[in-house]
């Protein structure tokens, strides 16, 4: 049986991730709140930016930055582009 959650993103009921995708508070509040499509898509957001912003994953600072853009992505606004990104055609 699928893990069910509302989903945060799209504000329907959707198929949830089979686990939570860190072993942490917010962990579990994203494997509650958070469809397995809205996370492909914040994995995509997380390349746009690792590369945009030539972010090194490793950093605190690199990963303090993505865990605040995440939240912002699922429980906020959305999260702002770079002024410079521009969309691939």
């Amino acid at each position: 049986m699928d893990h069910m959650v509302f989903c945060t993103k799209y504000k329907a009921e959707m198929k949830g991730l089979p686990e939570p995708p860190f072993d942490s508070e917010f962990g579990q509040k994203i494997y509650k709140n958070v469809s397995e499509k809205a996370w492909g898509e914040w994995v995509e957001r997380q390349k746009m930016l690792l590369n945009e912003y030539r972010l090194q994953p490793w950093t605190r600072e690199a990963q303090e930055f993505l865990v605040e853009q995440m939240n912002e992505f699922f429980f906020g606004e959305g999260g702002a582009l770079p002024k410079e990104y521009v969309a691939p055609k």
